[in-house]
C-alpha cells in the first residue's frame, strides 16, 4: 500500500477526489501541488495552471490552496511555473501566499539554485517542508551541503 499520495490536474477535475481520498486514506497521506503563474487578473495574482504548467484554469492558486486544505487535504506543495527550474531561487512571494493561506505544511518547490535559497523558504516563505531536483541531480549541491547549511543557520533539519 502506498504510503502517500500525491495529485495534481486530477485534483483540478474533480476536487470531490480530495474529500473522497482524505477520508479513506487520512489527510496526512494526501497532498496536492499547486501549480501557479503570475497573473494580475487573480485576486492572489497567481493563476492555477494544470498539465505540467501548460494550461491555465481560470482559478485563484491561493483560494485553490483553501479549498485544498477546506476538502481535507494534508500537504500543498506549490510551485511557481515562473520559476521552476531557473535555479533563480524559490518564488518567496508564492510560497508565502499559500503559507498564509494554509493550516496544513507547505512544501517549497521550483527554483532553488544555492543554499541559501532553501533558508529563505522556510524563514521568509513559511515552507516547512523542501523539495529541489536539478541542484541535486547536475550535483550543483549535496544534500549533506543544504542540511549543514540549515543546521549552521539554526534551523532543525531531519
Amino acid at each position: 500500500m502506498a504510503s502517500k499520495l500525491y495529485v495534481k490536474s486530477a485534483a483540478v477535475k474533480n476536487p470531490a477526489f480530495i474529500d473522497e481520498a482524505s477520508k479513506k486514506f487520512g489527510s496526512d497521506k494526501i497532498t496536492v501541488a499547486v501549480d501557479a503563474k503570475r497573473n494580475t487578473a487573480m485576486p492572489s495574482g497567481f493563476e492555477l495552471v494544470v498539465s505540467g504548467g501548460t494550461k491555465p484554469v481560470g482559478r485563484d492558486a491561493i483560494a485553490w490552496a483553501g479549498e485544498c486544505e477546506k476538502r481535507g487535504v494534508g500537504v500543498i506543495l506549490p510551485t511557481s511555473m515562473d520559476g521552476d527550474g531557473t535555479r533563480a531561487g524559490y518564488d518567496i512571494e508564492f510560497t508565502r501566499a499559500i503559507s498564509s493561506a494554509v493550516k496544513v505544511p507547505v512544501v517549497a518547490s521550483g527554483g532553488a539554485g544555492k543554499v541559501e535559497d532553501f533558508y529563505e523558504a522556510v524563514v521568509k516563505g513559511g515552507a516547512s517542508v523542501l523539495l529541489a531536483a536539478s541542484v541535486f541531480h547536475f550535483r550543483l549541491l549535496s544534500i549533506q551541503e543544504v542540511k549543514n547549511y540549515l543546521r549552521k543557520k539554526g534551523l532543525a533539519v531531519a
